[in-house]
């Protein structure tokens, strides 16, 4: 059998696969010619990441397609009930890459308690002429410890920053519509194991609380952070996406952030997604990457093995 990792898969995962007898192909294929490639090939199973949509027409079209995976969590580059109506199985890999996400945010919000973001580009430029100036500049930084974390989506990715908070010491408030209380188990180098209940409050609470704010849901019809949320925050807090573009009003995030209302933000994803609005890209009051949340040696090694798992598991 084959399959097709179109937007690539870790070493490890395309051992797993050959090992159990599959055919693994990571040519990286047009979304225009993916349907003809599929059939002229013979494909058995997809692999996408963000960057390959899976729509009706591939579905329809390409009857040698056994399954579609997506090594990662959010599946909305995919017609999941439509594939699943048509027989597909339709998988992918929500726990893996956790922990790598909520490592970026927090690389970014002690970034931007500290302005690195913005040091960062001074120094190399001006560190030798202005250093006191700079020095003064980026003096008014703030701490992590005893400021409160919300978190907004409290699935697996959100419980994995909320750990890393609570290991900064951080108080956690989260925010869910479809979970009241979690228990978290923070495990430690030498084997211990320490747990914390953490019970849902009100998405107005968490944003009237949260020093740092972050988001951990899917994308949707609507914002979920627009005018009226922003209204409803702390001055001064400090915010990160690396959920979903478009959960984010970025017109209203720049304005907040002009009336300080919102200090500075940290974007992962974007509403215009491969191509953010310039005044996002030179923006001194962001820290930016592109999309990079699940991308770390350790979370790819995760995803590849537990596709090939489920593969496996499917159609032998």
């Amino acid at each position: 059998m084959k399959v097709l990792a179109n937007d690539g898969v870790s070493q490890s995962g395309i051992d797993a696969l050959e090992a159990a007898g599959y055919e693994v192909i990571t040519t990286t294929v047009a979304q225009e010619q993916l349907q003809n490639y599929i059939n002229e090939n013979n494909i058995d199973v997809l692999l996408v990441r963000s960057a390959t949509k899976v729509r009706k027409d591939i579905i329809d079209n390409c009857p040698s397609l056994k399954i579609i995976g997506r090594g990662g969590v959010g599946m909305d580059n995919i017609d999941v009930e439509y594939a699943r109506s048509k027989g597909l199985h339709v998988i992918n890999t929500p726990a893996a890459s956790s922990h790598s996400v909520a490592e970026l945010v927090f690389g970014h919000f002690y970034g931007l308690a500290r302005f690195l973001h913005n040091s960062n580009r001074d120094m190399p430029l001006e560190g030798d002429t202005k250093f006191k100036a700079l020095k003064k500049n980026y003096a008014k930084g703030t701490e992590l410890k005893g400021k409160t974390l919300g978190v907004i989506g409290f699935g697996r990715i959100g419980q994995a920053t909320a750990k890393v908070a609570i290991g900064a010491g951080m108080k956690v408030v989260a925010f869910d519509p479809f979970i009241e209380k979690v228990d978290l188990e923070l495990e430690f180098f030498d084997g211990q194991k320490v747990n914390f209940q953490i019970e849902t409050i009100s998405k107005e609470e968490v944003l009237k609380q949260a020093d740092f704010l972050t988001l951990h849901v899917p994308a949707q019809k609507d914002y979920v952070i627009d005018e009226k949320e922003f209204n409803q925050m702390k001055d001064g807090v400090i915010i990160a996406n690396a959920a979903r573009g478009g959960v984010v009003n970025e017109v209203e995030l720049v304005k907040a952030m002009e009336s300080g209302k919102v200090a500075r933000a940290a974007l992962d994803v974007f509403e215009k997604e491969p191509t953010p609005e310039i005044q996002l890209l030179m923006n001194p009051a962001l820290s930016l990457t592109p999309h990079t949340g699940a991308a770390t040696n350790e979370a790819q090694d995760r995803i590849g093995v537990e596709l090939a798992e489920q593969i496996i598991s499917i159609l032998n």
